[in-house]
């Protein structure tokens, strides 16, 4: 599978406030979730965009994993 088409469900979770704006406008970004300084979401193809929207604040932790079909469906 090529890294366009790759959807990955990904953890972050920063110091302070997210910017819940920006994440939800963010290309290939998608069911975006965001309880306290965590945000869980869905970016697909490249992370640039889901990083750019990060751009200020300070990550703590992040983790990336594939997305898969049955997951999605829940």
């Amino acid at each position: 599978m090529s890294a366009q088409h790759l959807t990955q469900r990904v953890e972050v979770m920063v110091d302070g406030a997210p910017p819940a704006r920006q994440l939800a406008r963010a290309s290939g970004v998608s069911e975006v979730v965001i309880e306290g300084q965590v945000v869980r979401c869905l970016v697909a193809g490249s992370f640039q965009p889901f990083l750019e929207a990060l751009r200020g604040c300070e990550v703590i932790a992040l983790q990336a994993t594939p997305a898969h079909q049955k997951e999605n469906t829940r």
